[in-house]
């Protein structure tokens, strides 16, 4: 490689990761207890605690739910319904003071399906694990902090293609994971940035593009709002509102038989952003891992209950379902939580040495140009 096409690159790399770096640490400093947030809600106290009841204890029919959610949170309206895989007696409630209240200023509790009993849920109203999680999504600034994020996203996903540019030429001088240990410090560390640099490759990369894809998920959310969602409605456009609504109860017997062989994940009630004033609108997905994350949505008119339109699925939401567990690695059990958490400390070392190399040999030009100047 010409040495001007080095410098060049040499520039790339060294500008999109300095620009990027704070925030990259940032990422996957509050990332990493993210990995283990199930764990860590449990040991914080955060998570909800159904209390023992008989394993036969029937559950209640959702109108009931709905009812108790109400109850439980007088003045606001439920927003959604969603399931956990790991706890088959609860039923996560969104509520709100409208429908269209806007996600982070609802309330997130569980209900006992089996009693209608609201547990609160610490974790999804403030807790710790909720402040490292907006941390890491949006840093508390809503979609310009979301597309800002993405836009860091971006540049380290040029740096890590730019360092491999540049490792290349760099590499045949040298044995594979040589580290120099009888040179400098400078020189020692520079070896060990470029090393973890090209054993995190390929998960760096993954993470780095799966975080700029969910970074934009409102974005993604609002295409298709605008496009599948809109042509689903198309028939309601100019329907008079809505006076009164079928109760909840059968919902689920009505979305399975729609869509047969997936299960409920969540239900958007009428009014949210994933549903409209006419339906009910219940999003199913499949049991293996893969299709777990991927939804297709059953629309169910709010006063006759007749399926209205059962939802194709976008390239695009699929790439958003799939691109959240990928990015933080929940999808494989603890096995794959460890090599994630590994990983990234790895990162958060190359994100490190990087600003250290830079600082020393910034130092280092500065002090030849003070020699030069004397």
């Amino acid at each position: 490689m010409r040495a001007t096409t080095i410098r060049r690159w040499s520039f790339v790399h060294t500008w999109t990761s300095l620009i990027c770096t704070l925030f990259l640490l940032l990422l996957a400093v509050t990332g990493l207890p993210l990995i283990f947030h199930h764990e860590l809600e449990h040991l914080l106290g955060e998570a909800p605690e159904l209390r023992e009841m008989a394993p036969d204890t029937p559950h209640l029919d959702l109108q009931q739910l709905v009812t108790a959610a109400e109850r439980h949170r007088e003045g606001e309206v439920v927003q959604y319904f969603g399931w956990e895989a790991d706890e088959p007696n609860g039923v996560v409630a969104i509520t709100a003071a409208t429908a269209g209240t806007e996600p982070n200023s609802s309330y997130t509790f569980m209900l006992d399906a089996r009693t209608g009993e609201a547990v609160e849920m610490p974790a999804a109203n403030g807790g710790l694990m909720m402040f490292f999680l907006r941390m890491h999504v949006d840093m508390f600034a809503g979609l310009p902090g979301k597309l800002f994020l993405a836009s860091m996203g971006l540049l380290f996903i040029v740096a890590i293609i730019s360092g491999v540019v540049l490792y290349a030429p760099f590499m045949r001088r040298l044995q594979f994971a040589q580290v120099r240990h009888s040179r400098s410090n400078r020189t020692r560390w520079l070896d060990l940035h470029n090393l973890i640099g090209v054993v995190t490759l390929s998960w760096a990369l993954v993470v780095g593009i799966t975080g700029v894809v969910s970074a934009c998920a409102d974005l993604v959310i609002e295409a298709w709002r605008a496009d599948s969602l809109a042509s689903m409605l198309a028939p309601y456009r100019d329907a008079p509102a809505l006076t009164s609504r079928a109760p909840a109860s059968n919902l689920l017997n009505i979305a399975t038989q729609a869509a047969p062989g997936m299960q409920p994940d969540f239900i958007a009630f009428p009014g949210t952003r994933f549903s409209s004033e006419h339906h009910y609108t219940v999003f199913m997905n499949g049991s293996s891992h893969l299709t777990s994350h991927l939804f297709t949505p059953v629309l169910i008119d709010a006063q006759t209950l007749e399926v209205t339109a059962v939802g194709e699925r976008p390239w695009y939401m699929d790439a958003l379902g799939l691109s959240q567990p990928l990015h933080f690695g929940d999808y494989g059990g603890r096995p794959m939580q460890i090599l994630w958490a590994v990983l990234d400390v790895l990162t958060i070392i190359v994100l490190g040495s990087g600003l250290y190399l830079w600082w020393v040999r910034r130092r280092g030009v500065q002090a030849a140009g003070r020699e030069v100047a004397a």
